[in-house]
Formats: structure tokens, C-alpha cells, sequence
């Protein structure tokens, strides 16, 4: 899932010198942390309404309503430090939006599975929803694990990634589901789960960056066109009804977070005429604070994570600058990042860390344990279950980094 490139340019008087950006793999890492955490947390009762997502009619957002946005936030700000590196190696056009769009593909399959795993019928299909999904999973690890670097092992993966494909197709094939007419149907693709819309964002987004990525300003004023976008949609002025595969841009939330991310980034880490630290951090200060005095003006629009309003939006991407700016000085000007070390595998191995939470939840729903499920369920130890899950999962995560075992779309 991560478009994070392991080089980014950081800028200096004589020209750019490339060094690794570690702040955007510990900002990704902190993410899954929380993302992790609030997702286990959603099935505990008896907690402060704080601790949930908001709901629809609610005009209101939590810390939780953040971390969405905040994950395509780090998308925007890797996007052209990732396409810089990529036509730096290989200079042509068609292969880059080759890779843009296997890309996307590849996240929008893993979501379709995710968002379907509990709509099949096992009747129809023959097997439960559990071992389907984990089918499904296990495919897309085997199409995108990183292959090492020794060559004898190349056939080897290969031969991996021709089983995952047909994994794929496996499962796409023999899924059904029952409709409320009791007809049966196909995959259900009106929500492609959170990968599903990242997927569709980061397209969308890359139609309007590459072509315009060698203009100063353009990411700025796709961001302000996209916000635009969704405030006269959220207000009711116009109305889209198209489907996500014609028109990946929807309400135009997700890709303006991931746009400010793209402006975030080549104010602080790109080379331009900015060549100061202060300056750049000034700029993006500014940015920052830009953001958030338009989402108090719009504030009459409501404020909604699930209505997706421009509020929301550029409240969470206002203080992803923020807190980016804050990892930025502290991990990258200041060079201390001993203390986020247990973050940083989950920061650089991210779809994988992200998938090891379902493979736990179907794996356990396959071999019929339960007992987290009836106990640890509300307050204080509720809380406690959360914050153990989470760190097992990063544990596991940092365990099958250092093994290389890594997955990369």
C-alpha cells in the first residue's frame, strides 16, 4: 500500500542531495499504530464517545475520524518523491503509468476482498467466508511479496506470484452472495474498503500530478479545485451519481487530503527556490494554518468523516502538516529516531501490517476462537485487549520485516 520511496531529494544551495526521508516511514508507522488501535477498540462498549468514529448525523469529528485521512495524507506526501525515483530509473512515461495503474488495481482488489469477505453466501460458493477471504489474502501476499535479491531465488518467486495470481482469480471466480431478493450476484464493488479508496484516490490524484508535476504551483491549485469540488458537492450545488471505476476522483475528499500531501511535500522536501529549512517550514506553517481557517469558514457545511465535508478534510490535513512538520524537524533535521523504532517496520512494511489484523480475525473465525470476542469487550480491560493486540501486531510486523518478508504494490 505504501507509495513511499526509500530516497527523497532534500534540497540545498548547490542542488539537491538524496537522502532517506525518515520521518515519512515513522509518520506512516504511527499511523498504522492508531489505525490499528482504534479498529480493535470499535468493538469495545462503555468507553467516552470520543473513542469511536462520529456518526452520520453527528456534526462533529474524533481523533479517530483522523486517521483515515491522515494515512492518505502520507500517500500525497510519497507521491512525487515515488514517481521522481521511478523516472529516474526507467525514464518512460508508459511505464510509469503502467505502475500507477497496477497500483491501483492491486489495492482496489485487496479492498474488493476485504469489503466482500462477509457478504458471500457459503452455500453458493462452498466454503466459508472466512476461508475465502484468507484464500484471497493469502493470494495478494504471494502476487506482491518483494522478491530477494539473490538471483538463484527469482524462479522461486516467480513461481510464487503465478500462485497468487491464480489465487486471485480463484476466488473472484467463485464468489456469490445472496441479494435482498434472494437472487444471486457477484462481487459487491460499491465500497471497495479503505484500500479500495486509497486505491481510487492515488489514481485520480496521479491523473492530475504527473502531467502538471514539473509546475510549481499545480498541486496547489488542484488542491484548492478538488476542495472547491467538494464544497459545492457537500452544499448540494451540483450532484454526482457515477460509479468509482468511472469517476475515481467521488466527493473529491479523499483526493484533496492526498493532494495536500503532494503540496506538503514539495514545499518541504522538494528542490525548488525554497532552498532554507525555515522557509520551508515557514511556507508550510502557513499552509497549514490556511487549512484550517478555510475549515472553520466552511464549518456550516457540517463536519463529517462519513459525509466526507470539506471541514473534515481540511481540518485532518491541516494537522497532518502539522504533525509532519513536528517529525520532520525531530526525525530528519535533528536526527533522533531511536524512540520510534518500534513503529518504523510498520512504517516500511505497511500493506503488510495493515493485512495482519484481518488474517488474525479470519483465521480465528475459521478455527471457531472466540474468546476475545465474549471477553475483554468493555471498558478499562477492553482498552487494555486494544493496546495488546496492537503491539502483537506490531511485533509481528517488525519480526517479518527483519526476515524480509516485505509486500509492495
Amino acid at each position: 500500500m505504501s507509495v513511499a520511496p526509500s530516497l527523497a531529494p532534500t534540497p540545498t544551495a548547490a542542488g539537491s542531495v538524496t537522502q532517506r526521508v525518515v520521518s515519512i516511514d515513522i509518520f506512516r508507522g504511527l499511523t498504522m499504530l492508531v489505525m490499528i488501535f482504534v479498529n480493535d477498540l470499535a468493538d469495545v462498549r462503555g468507553l467516552p464517545w470520543w473513542t469511536y468514529h462520529a456518526h452520520m448525523q453527528q456534526d462533529l469529528m474524533t481523533y479517530v475520524d483522523m486517521v483515515f485521512p491522515f494515512f492518505l495524507f502520507i500517500v500525497g506526501m510519497s507521491m512525487p518523491l515515488a514517481v521522481a525515483r521511478r523516472l529516474k530509473q526507467n525514464s518512460s512515461h508508459a511505464a510509469l503509468w503502467l505502475h500507477v495503474g497496477l497500483r491501483s488495481f492491486g489495492l482496489i482488489v485487496l479492498g474488493l476482498i476485504l469489503a466482500n469477505a462477509e457478504k458471500g453466501d457459503p452455500a453458493r460458493m462452498g466454503l466459508s467466508n472466512a476461508a475465502w477471504a484468507l484464500i484471497g489474502l493469502t493470494g495478494g501476499v504471494l502476487v506482491w511479496l518483494v522478491p530477494s535479491r539473490e538471483t538463484r531465488h527469482a524462479r522461486i518467486y516467480r513461481m510464487l506470484r503465478i500462485v497468487g495470481i491464480l489465487l486471485l482469480i480463484a476466488v473472484f471466480a467463485i464468489f456469490r452472495r445472496t441479494t435482498s431478493n434472494g437472487d444471486a450476484a457477484w462481487i459487491d464493488g460499491s465500497y471497495p474498503e479503505i484500500l479500495g479508496l486509497i486505491g481510487y484516490a492515488y489514481f485520480a490524484v496521479s491523473l492530475l500530478y504527473i502531467p502538471t508535476r514539473r509546475w510549481l504551483w499545480a498541486p496547489f491549485a488542484w488542491f484548492v479545485a478538488l476542495t472547491a469540488f467538494c464544497s459545492v458537492l457537500t452544499a448540494r450545488h451540483i450532484q454526482v451519481h457515477l460509479p468509482l471505476y468511472i469517476w475515481p476522483f467521488h466527493s473529491g475528499a479523499s483526493a484533496s487530503i492526498i493532494m495536500a500531501g503532494v503540496v506538503t511535500s514539495t514545499i518541504l522536501l522538494g528542490a525548488h527556490r525554497w532552498p532554507g529549512l525555515r522557509e520551508r517550514m515557514f511556507i508550510a506553517l502557513g499552509f497549514a494554518v490556511a487549512m484550517l481557517a478555510t475549515a472553520w469558514l466552511l464549518a456550516p457545511l457540517g463536519i463529517s468523516k462519513i459525509r466526507a465535508t470539506p471541514t473534515w478534510c481540511l481540518a485532518s490535513a491541516g494537522a497532518s502538516v502539522l504533525a509532519f512538520m513536528l517529525l520532520y524537524w525531530i526525525c530528519d533535521v535533528r536526527s533522533k529516531t531511536r524512540w520510534a523504532a518500534f513503529v518504523k517496520p510498520a512504517g516500511e512494511n505497511t500493506l503488510l501490517t495493515y493485512l495482519l489484523p484481518d488474517f488474525y480475525s479470519y483465521l480465528s473465525a475459521l478455527v471457531g476462537f472466540a474468546y476475545f470476542d465474549r471477553h475483554f469487550r468493555t471498558g478499562a480491560p477492553g482498552v487494555v485487549r486494544a493496546v495488546v493486540f496492537t503491539l502483537l501486531m506490531l511485533v509481528i510486523s517488525g519480526m517479518l520485516t527483519r526476515r524480509r518478508i516485505r509486500l509492495q504494490l
